[in-house]
């Protein structure tokens, strides 16, 4: 069985995903850290010195390299679904498919309390960073996030432990 987690950047993927793994006894798989390693760069880094376009290259083959192992629980990077072939692999598997939605200002707030994020991530507009910035972005990916999953759980109030409780009904 595999599970992959969708949304935002600060959603809680990574922190729900490594919790989950360990609780279903099978691996964790982060695509943003296969395109850390595959780049030998942080994912600011290849936005600074490659640009978008070539993070996107990297991020379909981590997606592929993700989705061609069984029995994990796979952290999507926020951005992955913005390329077609991402979400038609992933429509195109049996796996549990869940949109971790959170509300906008939720999201800042997280994001700004996670010290590694301004060291490793990059701004997505000229908005940088701000509250406009999530909700230009979010109009943008929330389609594609409810055109591939197959449940959907408002992370906005809930704490770790209430969201693995959840989760764990939906696969």
């Amino acid at each position: 069985m595999s599970v992959v987690l969708l949304g935002y950047r600060g959603s809680g993927k990574t922190t729900l995903g490594h919790k989950l793994a360990d609780r279903l006894w099978i691996k964790f798989v982060d695509t943003d850290d296969l395109v850390v390693a595959a780049a030998r760069k942080t994912i600011r880094e290849i936005f600074e010195s490659d640009g978008e376009q070539q993070f996107r290259d990297l991020e379909v083959q981590a997606v592929r390299d993700a989705c061609g192992r069984e029995d994990q629980v796979i952290a999507l990077g926020g951005g992955a679904l913005l390329r077609d072939e991402n979400r038609a692999l992933l429509k195109s598997l049996t796996y549990s498919r869940i949109y971790l939605q959170c509300e906008p200002a939720e999201l800042m707030k997280r994001i700004e309390s996670d010290p590694a994020t301004a060291a490793n991530r990059p701004h997505l507009t000229p908005l940088a960073g701000s509250l406009q910035e999530i909700e230009s972005m979010l109009k943008i990916r929330e389609p594609l996030y409810r055109e591939v999953m197959t449940a959907e759980l408002d992370v906005t109030n809930l704490n770790l432990d209430e969201a693995m409780k959840y989760v764990a009904r939906m696969i």
